[in-house]
């Protein structure tokens, strides 16, 4: 029987490391072998991190691991390589740093589940794991934004310091738990996106009132609030809504997948920024029962390959939306300009207006929103002072 690894003494033992220019992840992990018969001399010199080929024949010589087959549903189609990508960067990390004895297959949506049933699947035990965003289940529960983005909120750097650093992550697997028999852990972000693709202008906040868009999550909420009509549609049904006009407008991620949806072709307006979604989340998803059942070498590994994913998505999109969105524009007759200064302030307050609607009467989102709200005032005060200010001197020529 192998000997069961300390957590903490696993994550001492896990190297996690950007590749300069932040394209690329490198995630090693060290998995710890028999106690020696007698304690080596303690080295200050850095441990190299484990390759994958060390972690194969890791795993392989511990002949207590077992062998798993895991097919993992997903909300994305194929084609969208980018955000099905990071299911495929999570499930290829696992088959490989088990040396293939535990196997994940990212499956597209449709294929094990409708794109937005995956944690529906997932609580049921019907499907062990699941890559979804988690907004898509509001009306299970509004706490589940908080997952992936709530309006007005983070970005992705913000979001990942509430979750891995301020205590997000901790407090929404408590509640999974509880509420769905599901732990999940982040596995992806787009970055901040774009406002969206309409047939109409919007001028003024006049010009939202009975729009139909598919939009979900609690943006859908907030869109509703201004006279909006809200759809929410999976990727796939989004280019033939608009093309034959059932709805106005829709909203997806940025310009790397909305060229490849070819959005640019049945629209004519693109509207920025996507306040619904500064900085979304994906998550993997899986049975708790599931999850309890395996080894702690390979919940370990489920972490580590969930955080390279979480990283390496953001990274892709950074990289590829500068050239999509160039391409979009040069292909078409498409209009790109801001949302009008009254539809975001009317949004914003709408928005808040509907956290504290939630919180009264749900006390698990209002204890959440309240840590949530209190790491906001302090990391949007200091990003202010640098990130904002940086940014608008390179883009603007002034602070």
């Amino acid at each position: 029987m192998a000997e069961k690894l300390d957590r903490r003494e696993f994550l001492k033992k896990a190297s996690v490391a950007t590749v300069a220019g932040g394209t690329g992840l490198l995630v090693g992990c060290s998995i710890g072998q028999p106690p020696a018969t007698s304690a080596p001399e303690q080295s200050s010199a850095p441990q190299a991190a484990a390759t994958t080929e060390e972690l194969k024949e890791a795993a392989q010589s511990d002949q207590a691991l077992p062998e798993i087959n895991w097919q993992m549903a997903t909300s994305w189609p194929v084609a969208l390589d980018t955000i099905f990508g990071g299911a495929e960067t999570f499930a290829e990390r696992v088959t490989a740093m088990t040396g293939g004895k535990f196997k994940i297959e990212a499956r597209a949506a449709g294929e094990l589940a409708p794109g937005l049933e995956v944690l529906n699947v997932v609580e049921q035990g019907a499907v062990p794991v699941g890559h979804t965003a988690s907004y898509y289940y509001v009306g299970k529960s509004p706490v589940t934004a908080f997952g992936t983005a709530l309006p007005f909120g983070f970005t992705s750097r913000q979001q990942n310091a509430w979750l891995y650093e301020g205590g997000g992550l901790e407090m929404l697997q408590d509640f999974y738990a509880d509420k769905f028999g599901v732990i999940q852990f982040p596995a992806g972000n787009t970055g901040v996106q774009m406002g969206g693709w309409f047939n109409k202008e919007i001028k003024s906040l006049s010009d939202m009132e009975g729009l139909k868009m598919r939009i979900p999550g609690l943006g859908a909420k907030v869109m509703d609030k201004l006279g909006v009509t809200v759809q929410v549609l999976p990727g796939g049904e989004i280019f033939q809504a608009l093309q034959t006009g059932a709805i106005d407008g829709a909203e997806w991620v940025g310009p790397y997948d909305d060229e490849k949806l070819g959005f640019h072709k049945v629209t004519s307006f693109y509207y920025y920024p996507g306040w619904w979604e500064p900085g979304p989340s994906l998550e993997v998803q899986i049975n708790l029962t599931e999850w309890n059942a395996l080894p702690e070498v390979y919940q370990e590994i489920i972490r580590t390959a969930a955080y390279e994913a979480n990283l390496t998505m953001m990274a892709r999109y950074d990289a590829k939306n500068p050239a999509a969105l160039q391409k979009l524009l040069a292909d078409s007759d498409v209009t790109m300009a801001p949302f009008p200064d009254d539809v975001m302030k009317a949004s914003e307050e709408a928005a808040f207006e509907l956290f504290d609607e939630f919180a009264a009467s749900d006390s698990d989102f209002g204890s959440i929103l309240k840590e949530w709200v209190k790491f906001r005032e302090g990391i949007q005060e200091w990003h202010g002072y640098a990130e904002t200010a940086f940014l608008s001197y390179t883009a603007t020529g002034s602070i």
